[in-house]
C-alpha cells in the first residue's frame, strides 16, 4: 500500500508537471496567436485570396496552396522541387510497381516531411498531417499565428541573414574560382609536363645527331688530314718526277747536241756509224721508252692532282658542313637555353601549384574539421537522443507500472463498489427487516397497552 501510494504521488506529480507544461504551452499561444482578422490581412498581403470565413470555415486545397507559399518563401521549396526525390524514393522502394502510391500523395508526403522541419523551427512542435488534410480553425490560428510572426522576425533580421548569405556567396565564388583556376593550372601544367617530354625527346634526338656529326666530324678530318698527307707527298712526287723530266730532257738535248756535233766525223766510217746509229737508236729507244714512262707517271700524276682536287673540294664542302654544325650547335645551345628556361618556368608554374595545393589542404583540413565538428555534435544529439529515448522507455515503464497500478485500483475500487453495494442492499433488507420487527412491535406493544389498559379497567372496575 506504501508503494502504491507513492506511485499515486509520482503520478500525480508528473500529471502536475504535465499540466503546467501545458499550461506554460497555452500561455504562449495566447501571447503569439494573432486575430483572425490579422491573419487573414497577412495571407492577402502575399497575393492569396483569404478571409477570416476561409479560416474558420478551411479548405484543406486553399490552406495546402498558402502551406506551399510559405514553403517557397521561407526554404524556397514546393511539391514540385521534391517530386524527383519522392520519385527517386518510390522507385527504389516500390520496384516494379511504382504507382502503388499516388503521385499527388506522395508529393504531398514529402512536402508535409519539410514543411514539419519549417514549422519545428517556428515553434509548432505538434504539426501533424492530419492539419494539411483536415484543418481545422483554432490549428490554423496557431499554425498561422506561429508563421506570420516567424516572417516577422525574419524581416526584421533581413540585414543579419543578408550578411551571413552574402559571405556564404563569397566564400563558395571563391571556392569555384580557386576550383577553376587550380583546373586551369593543372591543365597548364600538363601541358608543359607534355611539351617537356615532347622537348626532352627532341633534346634527346638533337643531342644524339650532335654526336653522330661530331663523330663524323673527327672522321672526316682524319680523314682531310691523310688526304692532306697523301697531297703533299704527291706534290712532293710530281716535283721530284718533273725535275727528272727535265733533267732527262736536258740530257736528251746535249745528247742531240753531241750527236750533231760528231755526226761530220761519225760519216767517214759507215761501219762505225753504223755502231753508233744502232745505239743511238738503242739509246734513243731508251730515252722514248723513258719518256714514255715519264708520260704516263705525268698523266697519272695529273690524275692523282685532279683527284687531290676533288678531294679538296670535298675536304671544303666538309668545312662548309662542319660550319653548318657549327650553326646547328649554336641552335641547339639556344634551345637548351629556351629548354631551361621553360624548367624555371615549369618550376615556377609548379611553385604555383603547390601553393594552391596547399591552400586547398588547408581548404580541406578545415572542412574536415568542420566535418569533425558536425560530427561531434551529430554525436552529441544522437547521445542526447539516445538519453532522452532511455529516458522516454523509463517514463514509458513508470506510465506502464502507473496504468497497471490503475487498473488494479480500479479492479479493487470495483470490488469494493459491489461489496458497498451488496452491504448497502444488505443494510436495506436489514433495515426494512427492522422496520418491520419494529412495526410488529410497536403493535404488538399497542396490542399490550390495549390489554393493559383493558386489564387496569377490567381491575378498576373490580375494586
Amino acid at each position: 500500500m506504501a508503494y502504491g501510494n507513492r506511485m499515486s504521488q509520482q503520478f500525480h506529480g508528473s500529471q502536475q508537471h504535465h499540466n503546467r507544461g501545458r499550461k506554460k504551452e497555452d500561455e504562449n499561444d495566447a501571447l503569439m496567436r494573432l486575430p483572425d482578422k490579422e491573419i487573414a490581412g497577412c495571407i492577402n498581403d502575399i497575393g492569396i485570396p483569404f478571409t477570416a470565413a476561409d479560416l474558420i470555415k478551411p479548405n484543406p486545397q486553399q490552406i495546402q496552396m498558402v502551406f506551399e507559399w510559405f514553403a517557397e518563401l521561407l526554404m524556397n521549396m514546393t511539391r514540385e522541387t521534391v517530386e524527383p526525390a519522392m520519385r527517386a524514393a518510390a522507385d527504389e522502394i516500390c520496384g516494379d510497381y511504382p504507382d502503388i502510391v499516388p503521385t499527388d500523395t506522395r508529393n504531398l508526403m514529402g512536402f508535409f516531411t519539410s514543411l514539419r522541419r519549417l514549422m519545428m523551427e517556428c515553434g509548432v512542435n505538434d504539426f501533424t498531417f492530419t492539419d494539411l488534410t483536415k484543418p481545422t480553425h483554432d490549428r490554423l490560428v496557431k499554425i498561422f499565428s506561429y508563421l506570420i510572426n516567424f516572417v516577422r522576425f525574419r524581416e526584421s533580421q533581413t540585414p543579419v541573414i543578408d550578411e551571413h548569405f552574402n559571405k556564404g556567396e563569397k566564400i563558395k565564388s571563391r571556392i569555384d574560382t580557386l576550383y577553376t583556376e587550380n583546373q586551369e593550372m593543372e591543365q597548364r601544367l600538363e601541358e608543359m609536363r607534355r611539351t617537356l617530354k615532347a622537348n626532352e625527346a627532341q633534346v634527346k634526338d638533337k643531342v644524339r645527331r650532335n654526336d653522330e656529326l661530331k663523330a663524323r666530324l673527327l672522321e672526316l678530318r682524319r680523314n682531310q688530314e691523310r688526304v692532306a698527307e697523301m697531297l703533299e707527298r704527291a706534290k712532293a712526287d710530281k716535283a721530284r718526277r718533273q725535275a727528272q723530266l727535265e733533267e732527262k730532257t736536258e740530257k736528251v738535248v746535249r745528247t742531240r747536241q753531241e750527236v750533231e756535233k760528231l755526226r761530220p766525223y761519225v760519216m767517214e766510217s759507215p761501219i762505225s756509224l753504223q755502231a753508233s746509229l744502232s745505239e743511238l737508236s738503242e739509246n734513243l729507244l731508251r730515252e722514248k721508252a723513258q719518256i714514255d714512262a715519264m708520260e704516263k707517271r705525268a698523266r697519272a700524276l695529273q690524275t692523282s692532282s685532279d683527284t687531290f682536287t676533288v678531294v679538296s673540294n670535298d675536304v671544303q664542302a666538309c668545312v662548309r658542313l662542319l660550319e653548318d654544325i657549327s650553326v646547328e650547335l649554336q641552335k641547339e645551345d639556344e634551345e637548351e637555353s629556351r629548354a631551361s628556361r621553360n624548367r624555371e618556368a615549369i618550376s615556377e608554374r609548379g611553385n604555383n601549384v603547390r601553393e594552391v595545393e596547399q591552400t586547398e589542404k588547408l581548404l580541406q583540413r578545415q572542412l574536415s574539421r568542420w566535418n569533425e565538428r558536425i560530427e561531434s555534435l551529430r554525436k552529441n544529439a544522437q547521445e542526447k537522443a539516445e538519453v532522452a529515448q532511455a529516458r522516454m522507455e523509463e517514463l514509458r515503464e513508470v506510465q506502464k507500472q502507473l496504468r497497471e497500478e490503475r487498473a488494479e485500483k480500479q479492479r479493487d475500487m470495483e470490488r469494493r463498489r459491489i461489496r458497498i453495494e451488496q452491504t448497502e442492499k444488505k443494510m436495506a433488507d436489514l433495515k426494512e427487516n427492522i422496520e418491520s420487527e419494529i412495526q410488529s412491535a410497536h403493535d404488538e406493544y399497542l396490542k399490550l397497552e390495549s390489554h393493559i389498559k383493558l386489564y387496569i379497567t377490567d381491575m378498576e372496575k373490580c375494586l
